[in-house]
């Protein structure tokens, strides 16, 4: 009779563990509203691919010469015709989501401080939205082009200051001096 008892302890004993790990099966199996592995395992890309990404994200503006002073004419008010490059770590002009920020100041000569009162400011430009960021891209040229309009004509030299926030918050700024034009 110990015998038996012994017996049916010993299977009472398995059935529990048996109906345990059937229940921590069900609990953690598949559920609606619960990521799968897989779908876990395709987020975790997410930050290793937004940190690759950043490698690849400008470091130094560049404004070319092509940038200039344009006077008024019959149709057209003055403007400034701006030719910015996004340069890489290597060098490499970038094509790249963020925002741009123009400002134009009196260019004091012979100072410690050369940018003096500021003349004009433009609206941020965002660039985030592929269409919009290929609108202002010169491929020829690898580089944006932006015609920033002035109320008055250019009669000394001034300098031109870019800031560009890129995607992963990072802020770069270049200045520009402009000469009277013509």
């Amino acid at each position: 009779m110990r015998y038996e008892v012994q017996i049916r302890m010993r299977s009472s004993r398995v059935i529990f563990c048996l109906f345990f790990f059937a229940c921590t099966l069900a609990y953690t199996g598949c559920r609606p509203g619960m990521p799968s592995p897989a779908s876990t395992a395709q987020n975790e890309d997410g930050p290793i691919a937004a940190a690759l990404c950043t490698r690849y994200a400008p470091v130094k503006i560049d404004i070319t010469p092509l940038t200039e002073f344009v006077p008024a004419d019959q149709t057209h008010r003055p403007r400034i015709d701006l030719y910015v490059i996004l340069l890489d770590q290597f060098g490499s002009a970038v094509k790249s989501p963020g925002r741009f920020h123009f400002e134009l100041y009196e260019h004091v000569p012979r100072s410690a401080e050369s940018k003096g009162k500021r003349l004009a400011m433009w609206p941020e430009l965002d660039l985030a939205d592929p269409v919009t960021n290929n609108e202002y891209w010169r491929d020829f040229l690898r580089a944006y082009e932006f015609t920033l309009p002035l109320d008055q004509s250019a009669e000394a030299s001034h300098i031109l200051q870019v800031t560009y926030f890129c995607a992963t918050g990072k802020r770069i700024t270049s200045e520009f001096t402009l000469g009277q034009a013509g």
